[in-house]
């Protein structure tokens, strides 16, 4: 399916935000940096296969983008390190921002949960030996 050229501009913007905000979850826990790096590469495969070339053999992202799509796995490295940097960071939002409402505290915690259930429901990849 390919698109005209008013659409191929609107998937490629799409596709560029969702990167951005991809980058972001990296440093910022509430964004999901994988499922935004692949609705990226989606948007992109037909819209603009030059940027998603570019994204699929980017080194720091092209890796797990590969991997995901093939195997439908995540390193446990990066499962490790999401796990954590979603408690520690929701963690502390439930003792020092919103100390004094416990529905907020609840409310965090089954959202840091969720998406640590989320994480750790895909299979882990297996290193190559």
């Amino acid at each position: 399916m390919y698109f005209c050229g008013a659409m191929k501009i609107f998937l490629i913007i799409i596709g560029c935000i969702s990167f951005g905000l991809g980058v972001a979850g990296i440093f910022l826990p509430m964004l999901p940096t994988t499922p935004l790096l692949l609705l990226s590469a989606a948007l992109w495969v037909k819209a603009s296969p030059k940027l998603y070339e570019w994204l699929i053999n980017h080194k720091v992202f092209g890796e797990y983008i590969r991997n995901f799509r093939q195997h439908r796995a995540i390193p446990l490295r990066a499962k490790i390190i999401s796990v954590t940097t979603v408690w520690l960071t929701i963690g502390y939002c439930i003792f020092a921002v919103v100390d004094k409402w416990w529905w907020a505290q609840v409310l965090m915690a089954l959202l840091a949960t969720a998406i640590s259930w989320h994480i750790l429901s895909f299979a882990t990849l297996k290193k190559k030996s």
